[in-house]
């Protein structure tokens, strides 16, 4: 048995932030503004997880009016999500996910956000796929206002 489930996320790109994308920190001068770090990618893919299985989203697992989570790393909140997954029977067969950013390029990071990923959903890294696009200048991601993400996996019934 398996579940589907897609997830997206967005945020402004902003100055005095950290710019961090599947855990990993990203040298850019300017870092995405959000309650917790703001990782559009973690948030993307605990989203389609949490959505697999109808179990909610994170703005009502980690809502952004509670101040446990003020500056949250996005990392834990997946280790959290994987715990409920796993709790409920499922595991990761697979994700597959895009980032999409203007700038900066991502291809150098995206072996170590894979392995984040994979380590904490306990997974292979074979199992976590992680792309990075723009969008030609267009949206308010190609004027690098912001960077969004979109996530789909499929969560497989523990035997």
């Amino acid at each position: 048995m398996f579940r589907i489930g897609h997830g997206y996320d967005v945020h402004r790109l902003t100055e005095n932030r950290k710019l961090i994308l599947g855990g990993v920190e990203i040298p850019y001068y300017k870092g995405l503004d959000g309650h917790s770090d703001a990782d559009v990618l973690v948030h993307a893919v605990m989203d389609a997880m949490l959505g697999a299985l109808a179990i909610g989203d994170i703005g009502h697992l980690f809502p952004d009016t509670d101040n446990t989570f003020k500056d949250a790393d996005s990392m834990k909140l997946l280790r959290e999500v994987c715990r409920i997954t796993k709790e409920k029977g499922y595991s990761v067969g697979n994700i597959d996910s895009t980032v999409i950013a203007q700038a900066p390029k991502l291809a150098p990071y995206i072996h170590s956000m894979r392995e984040n990923i994979a380590e904490v959903c306990n997974c292979n890294t074979e199992q976590v796929s992680v792309k990075a696009t723009t969008e030609e200048h267009l949206g308010f991601t190609g004027e690098k206002l912001g960077i969004s993400a979109h996530a789909v996996v499929i969560m497989t019934k523990i035997s």
